[in-house]
């Protein structure tokens, strides 16, 4: 079982204890956990299976120790079906529209019997929420947009998520004898931030029992075909996924059809018809007779129609093949470009490590530096920090530089922009800071021109370095708030501020057509893991992910520079 099904048993179970109005701590040590469980690198069964202590993973303590081994052994938690008996089935489902808390969820079923998405959207649209405590016509308004964004994303996964499924399934088949190649395509291998499909492709020798393993792999719920080249399968997360086995001399060919997007290789097709050639999955042919030239490697396509390799993350039909052809395809950023991470949180607010810890872990990654950057008081709810607490803070970490070497810890805040513009910390403490990031975590409900006005005043702070996830979206959960970001980002260009691209699976903010509208600007950027704790600073990774979609080159991220022209960037 992946890491992913095991969280979301500690999730459904946090959602159910909130409408129940239970303890605030008693849900927020599930939420945690669940958030502990999912963002790890490691497999929890795994170390079950290898007799490793749990309890000495932060968030995981005595009792759900025994309710994950209880999920494994058993693939059900009790605790879990004692809390579904009482609350009906629709009622945790509610909680993922935007906008929706435990008490307007139970507001609405106590009043209106709403316990599914479809009996609230009759209810939004008959006018029946609008008289209800606490909501209103906006109310309505808003519920209904949240129930399209919702069910746009019904059967799309998060990129975060297909990794753990897609490494987990391909160590599995990896294992068959006989199999000599394995590759996942499709939007997984382009890297799009969510997927609806996973596609793998293999080479095998004669005889290999791989399609016998792959319908057996024990997180399949249905095998939806079965044959000898191509399987189906749906696994018990919702997610399908389609197995080929390809001949040698196809597979390049056909590697680079099942990754492009539908235009990207509608357009490579009508390059070859220009030149009197024809390409398919199963190679490069002469038009004129059928003839097989090539198709062994993906690299035969893009030559066959005179063009360099493309990367898969451009594979869009967004100008790479215009840009290929012109030999200006960007030299994309690498992960091994980063040098640092400008973007943390450690227990001094609502992270779980110490200053100390997360440099270990960043000195492990081959990291010259990381900045930790706590929360501002204004964000109470993860413990954020007033001025005198954050003078303090800043000491303790300057006496962590001292008990460390080989990494440099910058002194930093994650300091909030209030409705107004202002910032919620002083200048006078903010002038002590490295690096100061400034974002948005509140009225996410402005209208355009005065969200747009309120970040740029922030941004004309002389002390702010950075604008932290500049949409404020969360994938599949939340849209970005209203704002002209050409605006903003030419702000941020004649400030000398950079735009991040923050890296935590959940947000991807800036996405990547904004991120590719920044550099095209002239903007300098950060990529950001916005990490937790230590094992979350691993995640930097989708965030490089997400600055390849965007055409981002590592001279455009500023966490690329060795450390003292990174320090003159930030002065």
């Amino acid at each position: 079982m992946e890491n992913k099904a095991i969280a979301d048993f500690f999730t459904e179970i946090a959602d159910i204890l909130e409408i129940q109005g239970e303890n605030p701590f008693r849900i927020r040590s599930y939420r945690n956990a669940a958030r502990t469980i999912e963002d790890m690198s490691q497999s929890l069964e795994a170390l079950v299976r290898a007799g490793e202590n749990l309890e000495e993973i932060p968030g995981i303590g005595k009792s759900i120790n025994e309710k994950i081994r209880e999920i494994l052994s058993t693939g059900k938690c009790q605790s879990l079906e004692e809390l579904r008996s009482h609350v009906p089935q629709g009622l945790t489902e509610l909680l993922k529209l935007e906008g929706l808390g435990p008490k307007k969820v139970k507001v609405l079923y106590d009043e209106l019997n709403v316990d599914s998405v479809d009996r609230l959207e009759k209810a939004a649209q008959a006018g029946r929420l609008r008289n209800l405590p606490g909501m209103g016509l906006k109310t309505e308004e808003k519920i209904l947009k949240s129930i399209e964004h919702y069910r746009a994303g019904m059967g799309r996964f998060k990129l975060s998520v297909g990794f753990q499924y897609a490494e987990a399934l391909l160590r599995h088949l990896k294992g068959v004898p006989g199999v000599r190649r394995l590759d996942p395509a499709g939007s997984f291998r382009r890297r799009r931030e969510t997927i609806g499909d996973l596609d793998i492709l293999a080479i095998c020798g004669k005889g290999c029992k791989v399609m016998d393993r792959f319908a057996g792999y024990g997180d399949v719920a249905e095998v939806l075909a079965r044959g000898e080249t191509k399987s189906s399968v749906r696994l018990k997360c919702g997610l399908q996924v389609d197995l080929r086995v390809l001949e040698e001399e196809s597979y390049g060919a056909a590697l680079h059809y099942f990754t492009g997007s539908k235009a990207h290789n509608v357009a490579i097709r009508e390059r070859a018809k220009e030149k009197g050639l024809k390409v398919s999955e199963y190679g490069v042919f002469r038009a004129k007779d059928e003839k097989r030239l090539s198709g062994a490697e993906e690299a035969d396509v893009f030559k066959a129609v005179g063009l360099p390799l493309i990367p898969p993350e451009l594979r869009e039909d967004r100008g790479e093949i215009q840009a290929a052809e012109k030999g200006k395809l960007p030299r994309l950023v690498e992960p091994s470009d980063i040098r640092g991470d400008l973007q943390m949180h450690t227990t001094a607010s609502d992270g779980k490590n110490s200053i100390l810890e997360m440099a270990r872990k960043g000195k492990e990654m081959g990291y010259a530096y990381i900045a930790i950057t706590d929360h501002s008081k204004a964000v109470r709810v993860a413990g954020g920090l007033d001025e005198k607490q954050l003078a303090k803070h800043l000491k303790e970490i300057e006496k962590a530089n001292g008990q460390i070497s080989g990494i440099r810890i910058l002194k930093g805040v994650e300091v909030d922009i209030l409705p107004d513009g202002s910032l919620d910390l002083k200048d006078d403490i903010l002038k002590e800071c490295e690096v100061v990031l400034a974002s948005v975590h509140s009225r996410f409900n402005m209208e355009e021109e005065e969200m747009t006005r309120r970040v740029i005043k922030a941004i004309k702070n002389p002390n702010v370095n950075i604008l932290a996830h500049p949409t404020g979206r969360l994938i599949l959960e939340r849209e970005p708030f209203k704002i002209n970001l050409q605006e903003v980002i030419r702000a941020a260009i004649d400030q000398g501020v950079a735009v991040e691209i923050n890296a935590y699976p959940d947000r991807l903010d800036l996405k990547d057509a904004d991120a590719r509208m920044a550099r095209d600007m002239g903007a300098r950027l950060a990529i950001n893991t916005d990490a937790h704790s230590d094992g979350q600073l691993e995640l930097m990774k989708f965030g490089v992910f997400t600055a390849r979609r965007g055409w981002i080159e590592a001279r455009d991220v500023i966490n690329t520079l060795p450390l003292e022209k990174l320090l003159k960037v930030l002065r």
